[in-house]
């Protein structure tokens, strides 16, 4: 591969429809890497959001991604789990697989600092969930679980699920994950947790970890928190309003509703962990293989504009969908 060889790159021209576009790549730097993508996944709650054109106007440059191209509601290049490998660069990261926050494209230049190499334990096809798992870990620190805690998991998306993983490995947590969805019970199981599609009647939870994307769920949520118990939210609405029932145990249960946020790290960690620091334990978390249940769904490259139209109008369900690039398969 010559330097100023095209790529391929997914664009959504508009709300609902998307296509390929082939672009030139910039000059590699000295402390650049050229990047063959493998695999790429779809982070199906934000992206169907931003595929749809649900970004709000006030969120529109909070929103971006590092290395977004163009803006809402498109057309827009925007994606954030790429997984690829290093074809040229410095003499250390050439050959390395690794994970890069970058929109769906075949191939890219981006700072050496921005792709992290992937630890030997970790297959590059399930590296696509680096970034839900950033997510997910981040919003167990905001959740600060302690040891023995009883906490609720509602919304067993990918975040939802590694959120509950994560709880359920601290000492003696009880950890119950909740989705109406009965479909749900076999990756919440896959990976060692109790599930349910409804939290037990009269049952208090010291922590619930919200993550449904529906405003029902964050009701359900309130509904099962204890006296001064903290719900974490870590679903993004776009432009869908929520109303909740503060007039009922909100201020009597003294409750606390706290946004979780992977844009920024965890305020207890803030000032020892950087965001490199963060990713590389994300990918860490990943070395473990019941994570590949997480992954239900997988297509070609070329067919991601009709792909990413199906997975946002409901035609086509998955928890994760990854994206095979021809890289992966020569």
């Amino acid at each position: 591969m010559t330097m100023d060889a095209g790529a391929t790159a997914f664009w959504i021209e508009r709300p609902g429809h998307a296509a390929l576009r082939t672009e030139d790549l910039p000059p590699r730097g000295p402390d650049d890497v050229l990047v063959e993508t493998l695999y790429s996944g779809v982070s199906r709650g934000t992206e169907t959001l931003v595929f749809t054109g649900r970004v709000p106007v006030s969120q529109h440059d909070v929103m971006r991604c590092p290395f977004q191209a163009g803006g809402f509601p498109g057309p827009v290049k925007y994606g954030y789990c790429s997984v690829g490998r290093v074809v040229e660069g410095p003499a250390g990261l050439v050959g390395r697989a690794g994970f890069c926050l970058h929109p769906h494209q075949d191939r890219y230049v981006v700072p050496a600092a921005s792709f992290t190499p992937l630890p030997d334990a970790l297959p590059p096809a399930r590296a696509v969930l680096a970034a839900n798992m950033e997510t997910a870990l981040n919003g167990v620190w905001d959740a600060a679980i302690r040891p023995g805690d009883r906490v609720c998991v509602i919304g067993l998306g990918v975040v939802g699920l590694l959120a509950a993983r994560l709880a359920a490995r601290i000492p003696q947590a009880e950890v119950l994950a909740v989705d109406l969805d009965p479909a749900k019970r076999t990756p919440a199981e896959a990976l060692g947790l109790r599930f349910a599609e409804a939290p037990p009647d009269g049952a208090e939870f010291d922590v619930i970890l919200h993550a449904s994307g529906h405003p029902d769920g964050l009701v359900t949520a309130l509904g099962v928190a204890g006296f001064e118990a903290t719900i974490v939210e870590l679903s993004w609405y776009g432009s869908t309003p929520v109303t909740l029932p503060l007039g009922e145990a909100f201020h009597s249960r003294r409750l606390t509703i706290r946004s979780s946020q992977v844009g920024a790290v965890a305020t207890a960690q803030r000032s020892r962990w950087s965001y490199a620091r963060r990713m590389a334990k994300a990918l860490d978390l990943l070395c473990d293989p019941a994570l590949d249940a997480l992954i239900d769904g997988e297509s070609r490259f070329a067919d991601l504009p009709a792909t990413m139209a199906a997975l946002a109008e409901g035609r086509l369900a998955a928890l994760c969908h990854r994206v095979r690039y021809p890289a992966a398969e020569g």
